[in-house]
């Protein structure tokens, strides 16, 4: 691997109710990614488990905040490693890690520009909502309740709200599923909707099936897979996707 910088990089993210990151092998990524030259990294971010219940008890609540400030922490060294560069660089999440890749995109709008390209699968991205939807109201435990004054905190990491109208936002893929039972599709049509009349780069792709891993068999997955590998490879070699589309498959 080359180190000036010119590597197309994908950062994978989670950071949230102590799951952990582990190494493994993926016959999926080796195929469609690593084996044309490009690199992977999973980041151990605080809100994981990684490192025992302390690590992800810091950033629970009002300190979520910590779990998005590791992973651009990660993104700043690999660019500093030579290992890639912003434009070369992108990150995915599910889920949570939707929320968290939802943020990678807001915080962009702040001026963190980190990433060239961003997928965000089945995510929770309207933190004054989710709580009403869905299992939501089991998650207040990570993050706050909007109704009460933990708005003060969670609006800061509520990327439908956040994000800026006036900044340049990187290309993003939002991905959901219309019978996702967990997190409701309304958070990733909310926000491409609004990406959208903004007039920023965003695509989206919302399965009919599948629940809240997106796909229902094999096919679908991947399917799915592929989609977001390709708007990545397409968005990171600077050959990018030329519409913008709202699908249902």
């Amino acid at each position: 691997m080359p180190l000036d910088g010119s590597t197309p990089t994908l950062l994978y993210g989670y950071g949230g109710f102590e799951i952990s990151l582990t190494p493994g092998y993926s016959a999926g990524c080796g195929c469609a990614w690593l084996e044309k030259g490009y690199a992977y990294v999973q980041a151990n971010i605080r809100g994981g488990g990684e490192y025992g219940p302390r690590w992800h008890q810091a950033a629970l609540k009002e300190n979520r905040n910590k779990a998005y400030e590791d992973f651009e922490a990660v993104a700043r060294d690999l660019v500093a490693r030579g290992i890639t560069s912003p434009s070369k660089l992108g990150c995915q999440g599910g889920s949570n890690g939707g929320l968290l890749t939802g943020n990678m995109l807001a915080r962009a709008s702040a001026g963190s520009n980190l990433f060239g390209a961003i997928v965000c699968q089945v995510p929770l991205l309207d933190m004054r909502r989710f709580h009403k939807l869905l299992a939501g109201a089991s998650w207040m435990g990570e993050y706050g309740n909007p109704d009460t004054d933990d708005w003060e905190f969670l609006q800061q990491y509520s990327p439908y709200h956040i994000v800026d109208p006036a900044a340049t936002l990187p290309p993003i893929l939002i991905t959901t599923s219309t019978r996702d039972d967990r997190v409701h599709p309304g958070h990733a049509r909310k926000m491409v909707s609004k990406l959208i009349d903004l007039g920023k780069p965003a695509y989206y792709y919302e399965n009919i099936e599948g629940g809240h891993g997106g796909a229902a068999d094999n096919k679908q997955r991947a399917f799915m897979s592929t989609l977001a590998y390709e708007f990545l490879e397409q968005t990171l070699t600077a050959s990018a996707p030329t519409t913008q589309k709202a699908n249902e498959d």
